[in-house]
């Protein structure tokens, strides 16, 4: 029998964690940090309701904050195992979880100092120290390649697109297959490959952010001239949230080909995101990893101008002309952005871009559904500036390009489980899986447990 918990993206679409209890080996697939939802963001200071010193190893598959951004308070409970992934997941999950570390002391440090938190003293999350000690158990595992774990189970990594360096992951446990899907890239992605797909599951983990919709028909070069001849016509400033890993390189090297074929002007672009900024080291170190040449990717960094020091992010903010300005993070729930928008979201001229998919909870929603007032370090701001939505960038897969991952499977897996979804798109996902395929489909709800007997 093999125990799975579900720790989180169950019922919700992040704080990925899921763990299996075998007779051999306890393994811990992800370790993300819920995001969004107050109920749910107060989960990730409370211990896991298993014993964290149980856990023999941790699978990664792939850098993301809510895939990884738990790993310093599991470190901190007593895990001694160590965590794997594959060479780029693990340099930009370094990347994360240094710069989540040090947002978390700055926001304790404000609020502290400005006082409108409840808890006297805020404490963060977790600080640098703890990153450190988590990055200590990093562990590098090959592409495609089997790794023992005991005498019955192994694993392999196999590549799914998304960001770089990501994977979903398949695990043998006594001959039986566990297929974690991860978060599955697009086909026809701007920067990477299509990602493989998996061939036989008996038992099948598939995310579902977008299970009940299909991207829109990819107008996104019509949609960034379109907002630089009103931003420049107005005299404004185009805001781009933005998360660091992936869609950040994506902007830069859309916006570097619009303007090398004559669709643009040269207007000024900022990149503000010092995580951004790391994660094109990673771009630069791993080159089997993505589709731009070295001579692109030169060309793509000196298009723009990289912000380093928030000295750099004040003068720009000062700067008069109409510019684009891009800076994490992606759902408007903390870094450089709220800078910006502190200044910015109250003026007509301000034009806001939110690319993908915005959690319930998340500022990034609140600005999507309209809100007239967002709060900011404990501030309200009210939104004067129009707020514009492209859903074509999202590197998640859509409902079609799910299926179509899954239609290589040449089995029919004993259970299906939908995770990484909010409700709607849970329930939705699951009539067609079962319409399409007839497989037997459940959505496991947080915190619950599946005994799976074979």
């Amino acid at each position: 029998m093999v125990k799975v918990h579900f720790l989180g993206a169950s019922g919700t679409v992040t704080g990925s964690k899921f763990y299996l209890e075998s007779s051999e080996k306890n393994i811990l697939i992800d370790c993300g940090l819920f995001q969004g939802r107050k109920d749910l963001r107060i989960s990730n200071w409370k211990p896991l309701p298993v014993p964290v010193s149980s856990i023999d190893i941790v699978l990664l598959t792939h850098g993301h904050l809510d895939h990884t951004g738990y790993l310093p308070r599991l470190v901190k409970a007593g895990f001694k195992g160590i965590i794997v992934g594959t060479a780029p997941t693990l340099a930009i999950a370094r990347i994360i979880l240094l710069d989540s570390a040090k947002i978390n002391e700055e926001e304790a440090e404000i609020a502290n100092r400005e006082g409108y938190s409840k808890h006297k003293p805020a404490m963060p999350l977790y600080n640098l120290q703890d990153a450190e000690n988590a990055i200590d158990l990093f562990r590098v595992e090959e592409l495609n390649q089997w790794a023992q774990l005991s005498e019955n189970i192994r694993f392999r990594f196999r590549y799914n697109g998304h960001i770089i360096g990501s994977t979903f992951i398949e695990l043998e446990i006594s001959g039986k297959r566990f297929v974690f899907s991860g978060d599955v890239g697009r086909p026809d992605d701007l920067l990477l490959d299509s990602p493989v797909k998996p061939e036989w599951a008996d038992f099948l983990f598939v995310e579902s952010t977008y299970g009940n919709k299909l991207h829109p028909p990819d107008k996104v070069e019509d949609r960034l001239i379109s907002l630089v001849n009103k931003t420049l016509y107005e005299r404004g400033n185009l805001l781009i949230p933005s998360f660091a890993v992936e869609r950040l390189q994506s902007l830069m090297y859309l916006f570097w080909k619009l303007y090398k074929k004559n669709k643009i002007p040269n207007i000024p672009i900022f990149v503000d995101s010092p995580m951004g900024n790391n994660v094109l080291t990673i771009f630069e170190r791993f080159p089997d990893w993505h589709k731009l040449s070295a001579k692109e990717y030169s060309a793509m960094c000196g298009h723009v101008n990289i912000i380093d020091s928030y000295r750099q992010t004040w003068e720009t903010i000062d700067d008069p002309r109409p510019k684009i300005i891009i800076a994490g993070s992606g759902m408007v729930t903390g870094g450089r952005i709220l800078t910006y928008l502190q200044q910015m979201v109250d003026i007509p001229n301000t034009n806001i871009l939110l690319v993908g998919y915005m959690a319930e909870g998340t500022r990034g929603r609140a600005l999507l559904e309209e809100a007239s007032e967002i709060k900011i370090f404990g501030k309200y701001y009210d939104v004067k500036a129009s707020v514009y939505h492209e859903e074509s960038l999202s590197a998640h897969s859509d409902q079609k390009e799910l299926l179509d991952w899954m239609a290589s499977i040449k089995n029919i897996p004993e259970r299906v489980f939908l995770i990484h979804g909010e409700q709607e798109a849970l329930d939705e996902f699951k009539d067609k899986i079962e319409e399409i395929y007839k497989w037997n489909v459940q959505i496991p709800e947080l915190f619950e447990t599946a005994e799976l007997i074979f």
